[in-house]
């Protein structure tokens, strides 16, 4: 029996442990090739490896024949279990160059010392490489490795899948924006009412990757690789896509070695911090603003995308959180297919309100004079508002780091956090007021609005809604059959150029 596990000069190798099984006369039950699967990773998956233990364990071959020890194993934790098997079991393990048998004293040493030695320079070579990572990440420098969707490996911006990332931010920080899912099916060329229309289909990230690192093969000669049919994205990668700190421009080094927080919820603190405590910037051009991504982890880690069933924060329907009771005036929820509110008892058949909305709404985008009410965005007052909130919300992280580091007490943490939070409501409130038009251009900016409404996506139809009316529901009268439209109160937000 052979056991091969990884090396360069594979024909030379396998030659060497078939002439000693030659030469012992042994019949090869079987060759257990690993190609480029490393022995020294033991995270690392080595399914002829798993295959030959297996095979082993049922009693299909009583002796091992490897080019090398560190061919078969470079752990110390499965180089005893092969010790054990030769001890208790008979097992005969041979090497060709003929430095270790584990079946004498004097080879179970030297197997011992060597897999010591090897696993020492590993430890080794791993702390070089992670501090020449973090060094790397400190001098705000791009990463090594896969890149990620946007940015070339040495970190240049990619324009048309940079284009996708900006959307995907720009949608998901939007506070009624489309759900993961509703973005992954988007750039998968996907539609329905949840799906952006404004997204662009592109092909799965990892299609892409397989694809440039076969061209790297060809220039290089070497053989290429199968490459992955094209599929759906995963809400995992879109997730992954906007926990990254990199889109906003931060350096980030993630020890691999720390399992105690889940990466993709924690990446926050793993953003480089200065001397000042101040976040690492990178050498890239980021592709989104610091306050988007901001704005994006907070709608991630709302509780509702832990407690509800979809994990989702959208919106299902047109009028659910928008419309008010009329009663007490609080937002109605949807309850199967009618609005209601809990408090009031206040309950609405959903199809006859949205269609009587829709209506006063598209009379209004086809009136003449709606360009004399959209808004003009104060661009410096808005960046000055962006500043101050990133500002503020730099603050609130560092002051939960020295409560964390015990410097100062729970007091002073509610303090700040009251403070800052309310601050930061406001400002949020002024930019939401200054830029209440600018997603809205794709309707109100359109020659035929009223057609860009109706093909607009269910988080569009909102929001123009809410740009032009409040709508209150009362009760219906009892005994009518047939819709009253005086029991659905839409009063006009007035706008600049409106009387």
């Amino acid at each position: 029996m052979i056991a091969r596990l990884d090396g360069l000069a594979i024909d030379r190798q396998r030659e060497d442990c078939l002439k000693i099984a030659s030469e012992r006369g042994w019949a090869v039950y079987k060759e257990y090739v690993d190609q480029s699967k490393s022995a020294t990773d033991k995270t690392k998956v080595r399914p002829a490896y798993d295959q030959m233990v297996a095979d082993y364990e049922a009693g299909r071959f009583d002796a091992i024949i490897s080019y090398d020890l560190d061919r078969l194993t470079r752990q110390p934790r499965q180089l005893e279990d092969w010790i054990d098997a030769a001890q208790e079991h008979g097992l005969v393990s041979v090497t060709a160059n003929g430095e270790a048998d584990l079946g004498t004293n004097g080879g179970r040493l030297f197997a011992r010392m060597k897999a010591a030695v090897a696993r020492s320079e590993v430890e080794r070579k791993s702390a070089r490489q992670s501090r020449a990572h973090v060094q790397r990440a400190q001098q705000g420098r791009a990463p090594k490795g896969v890149r990620p969707l946007g940015y070339a490996t040495n970190g240049d911006i990619i324009e048309h899948e940079a284009a996708a990332v900006y959307e995907i931010f720009r949608l998901f920080s939007i506070e009624d924006g489309p759900s993961v899912a509703a973005i992954a099916r988007g750039l998968s060329g996907g539609t329905g009412p949840e799906v952006p229309s404004s997204l662009p289909h592109l092909p799965k990230h990892s299609r892409t990757l397989a694809i440039e690192r076969n061209e790297s093969r060809k220039e290089a000669g070497e053989e290429l690789k199968p490459v992955p049919e094209d599929g759906r994205w995963h809400s995992s990668t879109v997730l992954g896509i906007l926990r990254n700190p990199r889109y906003a421009g931060y350096s980030v080094y993630t020890d691999r070695r720390d399992r105690a927080k889940n990466k993709r919820q924690s990446w926050h603190t793993q953003i480089l911090r200065d001397e000042n405590n101040d976040p690492v910037l990178g050498q890239w051009t980021p592709i989104v603003e610091p306050e988007v991504w901001w704005r994006v982890q907070e709608r991630l880690n709302d509780p509702r995308r832990i407690t509800n069933r979809t994990g989702s924060t959208a919106r299902q329907h047109i009028g659910a959180g928008l419309y008010l009771c009329g009663l007490c005036d609080k937002p109605v929820i949807t309850h199967g297919t009618r609005y209601r509110c809990p408090d009031a008892e206040l309950i609405r058949t959903r199809k006859q309100v949205d269609e009587w909305v829709e209506r006063v709404v598209k009379a209004r985008l086809a009136r003449p004079d709606l360009q004399d009410v959209r808004l003009r965005v104060d661009e410096p007052r808005v960046k000055a508002i962006n500043a101050d909130i990133s500002a503020r919300k730099a603050k609130l992280l560092r002051v939960q780091q020295d409560y964390d580091n015990d410097l100062i007490e729970a007091f002073d943490l509610n303090r700040v956090r009251k403070r800052e939070n309310t601050a930061i409501e406001a400002l949020e409130a002024e930019r939401r007021s200054l830029m209440s038009s600018t997603d809205l251009d794709d309707v109100l900016g359109d020659d035929d609005p009223v057609a860009a409404y109706e093909r607009a996506d269910l988080m569009i139809k909102r929001r123009v809604i809410d740009f032009f009316c409040t709508v209150r529901l009362f009760p219906h009268p009892r005994g009518k059959k047939t819709f009253d439209p005086e029991t659905v109160q839409i009063t006009p937000k007035l706008r600049e150029g409106e009387a």
